[in-house]
């Protein structure tokens, strides 16, 4: 439609309010529903590309004249991005007239709101966000794209997060130095450990703060390790699956506060949480990739169990502070969310850190355990449906989960020694508990610690201990 055109059908709509008059009986035909969607359509275009006052009065205008309550996830999202100060007042007026809400500029207190209504979007809702969004990088147009995507969420929870395609750059085969060079670290840092194959890595937070993302082979393994630092999530993914290595990165896109990866073949946007596709062709597959345990502890307490252990370099080829809690200082410091999800739940409060467990075969129970309970309990004991699991709590609070299967573990010294009820002392390792004689041994099971809103966000209906 020309702008030409645009001008003339604006005057028709605005003298008829979108109504056909024949001999005084109001109709409405097909192809005049087509001109209005079409319309529609184009004052919404217009507030993404234009900040010309005269063109934004006109779209706010039409889309008064046919309001619907579709219409409010893209005005959020325009609320999230506007041209011009004048489009954002413009949309919280309308918006509080329309739905009698009053919370203005405030976008979490809006989305609460929305998203605990039932779901409604145009049907070019997509392409919408799309063209919204790459405007900011031309990248973020392929996720969305509807002739492409599939979608497995709410697209209208799926939030930018402020930063480009890979703003938040991911380290890519990394360097890895002996402990003995790691002068930078002192004993309390706190670092993600990992042993695979008797390969044993740190990844201390004060960096991967700053990157949230690793990319490395450990024991002859491709890993992901993702840590969203929103939601306190530090999970490693195995990046094969079904015969297909996929490359992940950072989207710059959120879904319920958890960062939302992607992979560079298709472009699909992938849940850190569950380690599928959640949106793009690559959704509906049978993709899940196989997740590994990570501990968090302090760097004097893993170099002491692991000697031979490498450890992330300074030497990262970006410029950053990473001094011990320089990133998100003021994040981690209080309760307060950055992005805020559909729920609230106040057994724990929002950072307060719990081990989760979800298993493959029982994708519909999940377990939440608070970390502060089990620092109290440093053996606990539970199952997940036919799954048992034990629980073991070092002095440091780090966290080892393991399948006991036949064995009823009764004291552990929250060092390396854990006994079972025929008296049988069994060493803890990281990849699995091993009898003293070297006879059996019982494997780990795949755990994460998460920020409770986080957890709760993505499971709704998780099970919690506390």
């Amino acid at each position: 439609m020309t702008w030409k055109q645009f001008l003339i059908v604006v005057a028709i709509i605005l003298c008829f309010g979108g109504d056909h008059v024949y001999s005084g009986e109001i109709e409405k035909t097909e192809s005049e529903t087509a001109i209005v969607r079409d319309l529609v359509n184009d004052a919404f275009s217009l507030l993404i590309y234009t900040s010309d006052q005269g063109a934004v009065d006109r779209s706010f205008l039409i889309i008064d004249a046919h309001w619907k309550a579709e219409f409010i996830p893209q005005l959020l999202e325009i609320m999230s991005v506007p041209r011009s100060d004048y489009i954002l007042q413009r949309t919280i007026d309308l918006l509080t007239r329309k739905t009698g809400q009053e919370f203005g500029s405030n976008l979490n207190d809006w989305y609460f709101w929305l998203w605990n209504q039932p779901e409604k979007l145009l049907p070019h809702y997509a392409d919408f966000k799309a063209d919204l969004y790459k405007q900011i990088d031309p990248r973020f147009a392929k996720y969305f794209r509807a002739r492409q995507s599939s979608a497995s969420i709410r697209l209208d929870e799926v939030r930018w997060g402020g930063v480009l395609q890979d703003g938040i750059p991911p380290l890519r085969d990394p360097e890895m130095i002996p402990a003995s060079q790691a002068t930078y670290l002192e004993d309390g840092n706190i670092i993600f450990g990992i042993e695979i194959n008797g390969d044993a890595r740190a990844y201390p937070k004060r960096i991967l703060a700053w990157h949230e993302m690793f990319i490395d082979t450990i024991g002859g393994i491709d890993i992901a390790g993702v840590y969203c630092t929103l939601c306190g999530t530090i999970i490693p993914y195995k990046t094969s699956s079904g015969g297909v290595d996929y490359k992940l990165g950072t989207s710059g896109f959120l879904y319920r506060s958890n960062k939302l990866m992607y992979d560079q073949a298709t472009q699909s946007l992938w849940s850190t949480v569950r380690g599928e596709p959640v949106i793009g062709p690559l959704v509906d597959q049978g993709i899940a990739l196989e997740h590994l345990s990570m501990v968090t502890t302090t760097w004097a307490e893993w170099l002491r169990r692991h000697p031979d252990t490498t450890v992330l370099s300074l030497n990262t080829g970006h410029r950053r502070d990473y001094g011990e809690g320089v990133a998100y200082q003021s994040y981690f410091a209080g309760d307060q969310l950055m992005f805020n999800t559909p729920f609230e739940d106040n057994r724990l409060k929002n950072k307060q850190e719990v081990l989760a467990l979800i298993f493959p075969a029982l994708l519909e129970e999940q377990l939440a355990i608070d970390t502060e309970f089990l620092n109290k309990t440093p053996l606990y004991k539970d199952r997940i449906g036919q799954q048992k699991l034990v629980v073991l709590t070092d002095t440091t609070g780090a966290n080892r989960v393991y399948d006991p299967q036949d064995v009823n573990f009764v004291s552990y010294d929250r060092d390396s020694n854990v006994v079972d009820s025929q008296g049988n002392e069994w060493l803890v390792k990281e990849e699995k508990l091993v009898s003293a004689d070297q006879e059996a041994s019982l494997p780990r099971l795949p755990h994460r610690r998460a920020f409770w809103f986080g957890w709760q966000a993505a499971f709704p209906d998780t099970r919690l201990v506390y």
